[in-house]
């Protein structure tokens, strides 16, 4: 049996640091012929099929409006040898500046959406807005993946998860309890 575990308050304005869901990706986009990427961490899958993605993309951001205007985007998936590139994408905006250049990345040709892709990234995810209407109130952005690209190696990449604060997490040791599963709970 588990142990109960004691706790003490915790600031509600902080509970991301337990709760993000899942690594910081790129977001790379194009609008009016100019490239953007943007640092996010606040996205989650919605749906497999088709393959929709939940992502909140502040007002504030130079890419909210050209993911908005254009309609689509690619969300890249750095690993932990891209850390500096992260950081940095994030500290700045791609409204006065060639963020590919800045940071030494590669701008490849997507196959479904004019937003390019970022050749060091080890996945990227061609994206094209499915749903509006949470833009306007929320800045989340209802995404479908048109197009997957995954390196094969390494099967289980280290990636960064952001947990407030300029502190990061690593995605840790896997452990495979694929045996325990019912098999109709493994088809995807």
């Amino acid at each position: 049996m588990a142990k109960v575990v004691s706790k003490e308050d915790f600031p509600v304005g902080r509970v991301r640091q337990y709760l993000e869901p899942g690594p910081v990706v790129l977001v790379s986009s194009r609008h009016r012929g100019r490239n953007n990427i943007m640092t996010m961490g606040w996205h989650m899958v919605l749906e497999f099929s088709p393959s929709l993605l939940a992502c909140l993309i502040s007002s504030g951001n130079h890419s909210h409006r050209m993911v908005r205007d254009s309609g689509e985007c690619v969300i890249n998936l750095p690993t932990t040898r891209l850390t500096d590139q992260v950081i940095g994408i994030g500290n700045c905006s791609g409204a006065s500046i060639d963020k590919f250049a800045k940071f030494g990345l590669t701008a490849q040709r997507a196959h479904a959406v004019k937003a390019p892709l970022i050749g060091e990234c080890h996945a990227c995810f061609e994206c094209r807005v499915h749903d509006e209407a949470m833009i306007e109130r929320y800045d989340l952005f209802i995404l479908e993946v048109v197009k997957a690209h995954v390196a094969p190696r390494p099967l289980h990449p280290k990636t960064l998860h952001y947990t407030g604060g300029g502190i990061f997490m690593i995605a840790g040791k896997v452990i495979d309890e694929s045996a325990r599963f019912e098999p109709f709970m493994l088809r995807t």
